[in-house]
């Protein structure tokens, strides 16, 4: 499922129009970018956890060659499946 198969999806099924489900989708995908970007996490009981995970700098090989080479630390979203979300997909 891509994006515009999403917003056809959530008109369908909210009554909205697909213009008002797109706007809704990106409102929803900006909230949770400007949440993660400040620092927090954003819980949705039964649905799951948006945070943000530290990458330690670490030492890589380059597959290549064989070098070794110098991985920058980062922060990277994460998101972890709550149990309504877990149970309805087994």
């Amino acid at each position: 499922m891509n994006k515009s198969d999403l917003i056809d999806s959530m008109a369908a099924s909210s009554g909205l129009s697909k213009a008002d489900a797109g706007r809704a989708l990106d409102a929803f995908t900006s909230t949770i970018t400007g949440a993660l970007q400040a620092g927090q996490s954003v819980s949705m009981v039964g649905f799951g956890t948006f945070s943000v995970k530290h990458r330690a700098a670490r030492a890589g090989r380059n597959p290549r060659t064989g070098d070794t080479i110098q991985i920058a630390a980062s922060n990277n979203p994460s998101f972890k499946a709550g149990k309504g979300l877990k149970d309805a997909v087994n």
